[in-house]
């Protein structure tokens, strides 16, 4: 008697599946028992691809993988939610091949996948809490208006560089107060292009600062209360650090308690050397190029901040400066910055300087 397809069961045989995921398509690449069964190409959907491994591998256990990028984390909850045991790995941490490397497609990249994640190479990251995402989402918007005021206000400067206009580089100069803004815009009593230029990039700069107030207002309110208030305002004890940091620390990090030590925390940001060593030969290469890039800037700005209101992190600065350029000195005043954010934020008591201010 013939056994019939239906009647094979797998039961307990665990599946490796490597997903190349894009906007339009997955490819997908099966294995199990080291063989590769078998590589498809399939709607970006987390039902079909479980609907397909209970029909054709019933009984199995499913594993899968994908790499970080502009998908997010929404398909592996549905995954994860679906009985698949999936996680998400960092694209530079995936073991690659001289050849993988140089004939690069689709096929190829879910295929190293499904055999990194069967031979247990891969290393997952960390998912973070949804609500933490969404409020991330909101404190990046933040990050990218600010920017974007800096690029209006040097397009302004360039302008006016450009026509040779004079500006009294005053207090209301530096922090580009509204009275400063009415005073350019009289600068274009004259009808023309150019004056048009400035008048509509003012306006382009008005608006833009309208919008960042707004983002900043909707963090506020949905940092009032619970765990985002708590951590936050333990943050602004430490000398440096205001409320937008705070924020924009605490939707980045998530949860300090999944950095084992102080280093794995520096690794994370950023702040560590990169090396360059072989047998006797050992060679720093500077600060190592793989970081979280908005809390390395962000740290390293709160560091030029820090040495202005704290004696102790001045003094370790000046003793620096004395062997190395200030550009170095100021990433190691950075990590302790980083140790004050780790050590506040996992004993969850206000910061205290050692050396008294004032």
């Amino acid at each position: 008697m013939e056994t019939q397809l239906s009647d094979v069961r797998f039961d307990g045989q665990v599946f490796n599946l490597g997903l190349d995921v894009h906007h339009r398509s997955w490819k997908v690449t099966i294995r199990t028992a080291g063989t590769e069964v078998r590589t498809m190409t399939m709607p970006p959907d987390p039902r079909g691809l479980h609907t397909h491994m209970v029909k054709n591998y019933p009984g199995g256990i499913y594993r899968s993988v994908y790499e970080a990028g502009f998908s997010g984390f929404w398909a592996h909850r549905q995954l994860v939610d679906l009985g698949i045991a999936n996680i998400v790995t960092h694209a530079a941490d995936v073991p690659t091949t001289d050849k993988e490397r140089r004939q690069k497609e689709d096929r190829r990249d879910s295929r190293k996948l499904a055999r990194g994640l069967e031979n247990g190479d891969l290393i997952a990251i960390h998912v973070p809490d949804p609500a933490i995402e969404r409020l991330r989402s909101l404190c990046r918007l933040r990050e990218r208006s600010s920017s974007h005021m800096r690029r209006l206000k040097n397009r302004i400067k360039s302008f006016l560089k450009y026509y040779g206009i004079p500006v009294v580089e005053d207090s209301a100069y530096r922090c580009w107060s509204g009275a400063f803004l009415t005073r350019l815009e009289g600068l274009c009593s004259e009808p023309g292009p150019h004056s048009d230029c400035l008048l509509i990039t003012l306006e382009a700069l008005r608006e833009e600062s309208r919008r960042l107030a707004l983002i900043v207002r909707k963090l506020r309110a949905h940092c009032r209360e619970g765990e985002a208030a708590r951590i936050t305002r333990l943050l602004q004890t430490i000398p440096g650090i205001g409320p937008k940091t705070a924020f924009m620390l605490y939707t980045e990090i998530q949860d300090i308690s999944r950095f084992a030590n102080i280093d794995k925390f520096n690794s994370f940001v950023g702040l560590i050397p990169s090396t360059d060593s072989s047998g006797e030969n050992e060679k720093a290469t500077g600060i190592t190029p793989r970081r979280n890039r908005v809390l390395r800037s962000l740290l390293i700005e709160t560091a030029w901040v820090a040495i202005r209101h704290d004696r102790g992190l001045l003094r370790d600065f000046s003793k620096l400066t004395s062997r190395m350029k200030k550009q170095e000195a100021i990433v190691r005043i950075a990590r302790k910055v980083a140790a004050r954010v780790a050590c506040v934020w996992r004993t969850g008591t206000p910061y205290k300087p050692i050396v008294p201010i004032g």
